[in-house]
């Protein structure tokens, strides 16, 4: 079975626009699986735009695949990121990951657009199978509660058919609707425990169905440094500080910190719980941090937790 390791940002950490994409060009060089962006639409913290990024990513490379990790779906309109999403597929080649979520119910966007969390994950629901028919359908007509579309169409259609769609979130709501309608789950900042409960969980539920998840679609995301707990930058890194969800949390128990071996050791057990994808997300600010931080990582344990040839 194969692991996979990308890697994703949260809040832009660099120093200029142009340090991101030589950050992309260096993931390239050191042939990294994949590349993610964390979706916000609200905050102080400068948070790039997802799909902009999507679209980005597929212009200026040729070979990586690249992921939001994650769209809150309920706060998009499900025909345009179906337009959007099949676009970019279709311009990359294939090398589109699409990740979707419902959102936490205090963020900061709910109460900025004057929306109601509370109907986030019925209105998620309508909007995959909307996603999964109209990426692969030649007209979709659906009368929901919350979305009615009459001979809806998207042409081109995603390259990929069909087109993933991983679902985030390690409610077991979240974990239910990945078995019925998603087609891989990657976890948020989370246990390994949390990760192993999360894939038996759905593999359970899916069966349940008559469906099947691929074994190689199950990951986690996972903030590193390779350094010291005390370092300035882990107290002023966003993950620690609100998590962007509208409650305070200490994430810092939840990150691996640590030596090289310590972050492997912590990455082995998820491996253990079943995660076989793996997002990183480097503990870093400016650009001469987090491409270090990123060097060493290629460098020092891809080659250790990754097994691309199965």
């Amino acid at each position: 079975m194969a692991i996979r390791a990308g890697f994703g940002i949260a809040n832009f950490p660099f120093d200029a626009p142009r340090s991101w994409f030589e950050w992309v060009q260096l993931l390239d060089h050191y042939k990294v699986d994949s590349v993610w962006q964390t979706d916000r639409l609200v905050s102080k913290d400068p948070y790039l735009e997802t799909i902009s990024v999507m679209a980005t990513l597929a212009g200026c490379t040729e070979k990586i695949k690249f992921g939001m990790n994650a769209i809150v779906a309920p706060l998009r309109d499900p025909l345009i990121l179906a337009k959007q999403c099949a676009t970019i597929d279709f311009l990359s080649n294939g090398r589109l990951l699409p990740m979707f979520g419902v959102g936490y119910p205090n963020a900061a966007e709910w109460r900025a657009m004057g929306s109601d969390s509370g109907t986030r994950g019925a209105r998620s629901t309508e909007i995959f199978q909307l996603l999964a028919r109209l990426w692969s359908e030649e007209s979709v007509t659906f009368d929901g509660k919350f979305y009615q579309y009459k001979d809806a169409c998207i042409n081109p259609r995603p390259i990929q058919q069909p087109l993933p769609l991983w679902i985030g979130g390690n409610a077991e709501a979240a974990l239910k609707r990945t078995a019925r309608l998603g087609s891989g789950w990657i976890g948020g900042i989370t246990t390994p425990e949390q990760v192993r409960h999360a894939i038996t969980t759905i593999k359970t539920e899916a069966a349940a169905v008559g469906r099947t998840i691929d074994p190689e679609h199950f990951g986690t995301s996972l903030a590193y440094r390779i350094g010291s707990i005390d370092d300035p930058v882990v107290s002023a890194f966003p993950l620690v500080r609100r998590a962007g969800i509208g409650d305070e949390i200490d994430l810092r128990p939840l990150l691996a910190i640590g030596a090289v071996q310590d972050i492997i050791r912590r990455i082995e057990a998820y491996k253990a719980a079943g995660a076989t994808k793996f997002v990183l997300l480097p503990i870093a600010l400016g650009d001469k941090d987090v491409f270090d931080q990123t060097r060493r990582a290629c460098e020092e344990i891809l080659p250790v937790i990754e097994d691309r040839k199965k």
